[in-house]
């Protein structure tokens, strides 16, 4: 396969997965807001989508560690992304369809982790690196984050407690706007570089940029414009999970939650640690449960989710393995590989159609909750 073809094939795929990211992480900035109503959910989706594309502006710190860092430049082929990649917007979709906020960051760097190791052998990727960059901040963040959600939910309670509910409520509610559009601005900065950086290496080891260049302009605004198509679409199914299947959310610790996030996703952009988004949310939001009351989160569904963290970055590590040793082989690989990927999306998105998860639906369960919630009260 011609070079400049297989370049364009990959950052075309790059895109895709920036667009799966988009949808699969819309809940992480929206999730809290449109559970306690601050924002109505096809408003919150629009409104995230206009600021993950600013925030993809802002900085370039995580996407240098991506084309930088992770795995030797050297020692890879635009194939051997490609193949990367497939394995990560599988893992996207499948987890989508289930509607387990697992994480998409989690799900590039397997893939790409895993079809440089097979293809390239194990001291092609920089372990020492991906510990430093990608594992510690993937247990610190959530932690931190959720630590500081619970103290600060349990304090605004314990503040407001003889303030009017309806009060303390429109006070948060307008509270979390803010919250969430910080959120979205952080989502923006972390993630929708993550495929600025894959982009880049992909134009590093095709040899049109020289190693350790800095994504180029058309990079960023493509990257940007890709995770705010994403986001605008909603992924409903993982924000039905985050808005109400985690924990009954109300306005105070929703804003505690999302303010909390926010500020762990934004001072580790500034520091080049490409975070899992959906696990400091996660992390905010069970944070936030047990701030409200000791039971005040589904252990049940909050294992769930643990168990997909736990099998993301193997999982997507296996299938990029696969893919990246058949992308490697030639242009018959390629084709391979891409007629797979293109085949199981489509078998993925036609069962999805037949339970469909709509905005409403959300609405209805979030609904639901909260009355069970008022009942238990």
């Amino acid at each position: 396969m011609d070079a400049s073809l297989l370049v364009i094939i990959v950052v075309i795929t790059a895109l895709v997965f920036d667009f799966t990211n988009g949808f699969h992480d819309t809940a992480n900035s929206m999730a809290t807001s449109i559970a306690t109503g601050a924002l109505r959910p096809r408003t919150a989706v629009a409104f995230s989508a206009v600021l993950n594309l600013v925030g993809a502006l802002l900085s370039v710190e995580v996407a240098k560690t991506i084309s930088g860092g992770i795995v030797d430049d050297a020692r890879i082929t635009p194939a051997i992304v490609f193949g990367g990649l497939i394995g990560a917007i599988m893992w996207n979709l499948v987890t989508w369809y289930v509607g387990l906020p697992s994480s998409s960051s989690h799900a590039l760097f397997g893939g790409l982790i895993g079809a440089t190791w097979i293809a390239s052998g194990a001291d092609a990727v920089h372990f020492a690196k991906v510990v430093d960059k990608v594992v510690a901040p993937a247990i610190a963040a959530p932690l931190v984050a959720g630590i500081v959600a619970m103290l600060a939910t349990y304090l605004t309670y314990r503040l407001t407690k003889r303030a009017r509910r309806s009060v303390t409520d429109k006070g948060f509610k307008a509270g979390q706007i803010a919250s969430a559009a910080l959120m979205s601005l952080a989502h923006g900065t972390n993630d929708a570089q993550k495929t600025m950086g894959i982009i880049t290496l992909t134009l590093i080891t095709a040899g049109t940029l020289a190693p350790g260049s800095e994504p180029p302009l058309w990079v960023i605004l493509s990257a940007a414009i890709a995770i705010a198509l994403g986001t605008y679409l909603g992924g409903w199914r993982i924000t039905k999970t985050l808005g109400s299947g985690l924990t009954t959310i109300e306005a105070p610790q929703g804003f505690a939650a999302q303010t909390s996030a926010a500020t762990v996703i934004m001072a580790s952009s500034h520091l080049g640690f490409a975070l899992s988004t959906t696990h400091v949310a996660s992390g905010g939001i069970m944070g936030s449960g047990l701030g409200r009351q000791r039971d005040g989160v589904r252990w049940g569904v909050a294992g769930r989710m643990a168990a997909a963290w736990g099998l993301t970055l193997p999982a997507a590590g296996l299938v990029g393995a696969l893919a990246g040793k058949v992308a490697s082989l030639g242009t018959v690989g390629v084709v391979a590989v891409a007629a797979a990927g293109v085949g199981m999306s489509l078998v993925i998105w036609l069962l999805s159609r037949r339970e469909p998860v709509r905005p409403e639906h959300v609405v209805d369960e979030i609904a639901a909750q909260a009355e069970t919630h008022k009942v238990a009260a």
